[in-house]
């Protein structure tokens, strides 16, 4: 595809990103040099590649693939805090990292970007506030449950898996949002979108598996 022609999807990384060679890119990347030639070959950018760089550069991964739409994704404003003093709000931080509902983002940042207040009697019910975070979908591997933007709320105290829960899981260093069934010796992450296959994972696999924790709520913009 034309959207995906190395050279066009490079200047669009050097526009607006400080890598100006293959060398950094491959760098950045953490892939030979050789795979970066190999792509330049084929004239094909994996789709990896876009994600990552999307999501660590703030980006909007259409346009890095593409050209078209918004170079920069606007991120949602954080809700202002209540000015009743007597209302009883928690204060849930939104992080940078991102969860990708795809092949996978390697963005595992944990800055903060803002806060946004939830009812202290709902969050109280729902688990632990003070281990809880907001964070944003990339990728359309969970539609039509979650979609691509979407903020989602996660317990980080809620790492026991229970069948039809959806939890953010990190896989050595990508970090992805899936529904998680546990079998005997084995994870199998699922995706609700049926164009991805299921990513089975068992013996030594498992040792870089960590849950980090239970999706809670869904926030979806629409434009």
């Amino acid at each position: 595809m034309a959207g995906r022609a190395f050279t066009e999807f490079f200047k669009r990384v050097q526009e607006c990103t400080e890598l100006r060679t293959q060398s950094d890119l491959a760098r950045e990347l953490g892939v030979g040099r050789a795979a970066v030639s190999l792509a330049k070959k084929k004239d094909a950018i994996p789709a990896r590649w876009i994600l990552d760089i999307a999501s660590r550069y703030s980006v909007d991964p259409g346009w890095l693939e593409s050209g078209r739409g918004k170079v920069r994704r606007e991120p949602p404003r954080p809700a202002p805090l209540p000015l009743d003093d007597d209302a009883d709000f928690e204060r849930i931080p939104k992080v940078r990292a991102r969860l990708c509902a795809g092949g996978g983002s390697f963005e595992t940042e944990g800055r903060v970007e803002g806060y946004y207040a939830f009812r202290s009697d709902w969050v109280r019910r729902k688990g632990d506030p003070t281990r809880m975070v907001l964070m944003q979908v990339m990728g359309n591997s969970m539609e039509p449950e979650l979609h691509d933007g979407d903020m989602v709320l996660i317990d980080q105290s809620k790492t026991d898996i229970y069948a039809g829960g959806i939890y953010a899981v990190g896989v050595e260093d990508t970090v992805l949002v899936k529904r998680i069934e546990k079998l005997p010796g084995q994870l199998v992450l699922h995706s609700d979108n049926t164009d991805y296959s299921p990513i089975k994972l068992s013996g030594d696999e498992l040792l870089n598996v960590r849950i980090i924790g239970k999706v809670l709520w869904i926030s979806r913009e629409y434009h």
